[in-house]
């Protein structure tokens, strides 16, 4: 969502045409995001806030894959836990508990909790067995003013000072975009995925088959294609140009 429908607080251009047109077209959607500070409620009443009425069914975030994996793991497991309420619901409607002292893993997400204290804590508890996980791979993301250092960025230095790599749940892995696909009820041949990023939102839809778009309305440029050996299916400014094209070609 963010880079895509809005960056902070304000919602990008062409946005709210964009989700009309997916409830005029009848279109299955869903907002499959990285960011594990919000729970599926917070994500839908923000967009209400920004005047765009989307109900909490079409949000399914990175705290909620990491909740589903770790469930799948370890039923009933513990973990240290850096991150917002997002991750903390989904962990605890998982049944996970937490636990600060030898916890059976260490979960980072993104969140203003993360210090110099809490990352020693997590590296000493990595050391001493933990496992680690990151809720996403996202290095950085877009916020109002610039970016923001993301999960991928503040589980390095736990990396590094253990010699541990962490695994990630949220976009690109396989686990997330199947069960958005089933959520969907949707085959990946009939499916589009739409994202800002090259690393996350075009690989995992091209791994999964669904056709791609990359809009440059997040943290991609143009020069940003020419790193990398895959491309999207399409490039586009923004979100709006679908909603465009889509009418241009009827």
């Amino acid at each position: 969502m963010d880079g895509v429908i809005y960056h902070g607080n304000r919602i990008l251009p062409g946005v709210p045409e964009f989700i009309q047109w997916l409830h005029d077209e009848k279109k299955e959607y869903l907002f499959l995001t990285n960011n594990s500070g919000y729970t599926p409620k917070e994500l839908q009443q923000k967009l209400a806030r920004m005047g765009l009425d989307v109900s909490e069914e079409h949000f399914y975030t990175s705290a909620l894959a990491t909740a589903a994996f770790l469930k799948e793991q370890a039923p009933g497991c513990s973990a240290f836990v850096i991150g917002e309420s997002g991750l903390f619901n989904a962990l605890y409607d998982a049944g996970i508990t937490m636990n600060d002292v030898n916890p059976d893993y260490v979960v980072v997400g993104e969140g203003r909790s993360y210090s110099l204290d809490t990352l020693t804590k997590a590296t000493n508890l990595v050391l001493n067995g933990a496992k680690l996980i990151g809720a996403n791979s996202d290095v950085s993301g877009p916020i109002e003013n610039g970016i923001a250092p993301a999960c991928r960025a503040l589980v390095a230095p736990i990396e590094m000072a253990t010699g541990m790599q962490a695994y990630f749940c949220g976009k690109p892995t396989p686990l997330m975009m199947r069960t958005g696909l089933r959520m969907l009820n949707c085959h990946s041949a009939d499916a589009v995925m739409v994202g800002d990023r090259m690393d996350t939102d075009v690989i995992s839809g091209l791994e999964s088959g669904m056709s791609t778009v990359l809009v440059l309305s997040g943290v991609s440029t143009p020069e940003t294609l020419k790193t990398y050996a895959y491309r999207p299916t399409v490039v586009l400014s923004g979100v709006m140009e679908i909603v465009e094209q889509a009418r241009a070609a009827k």
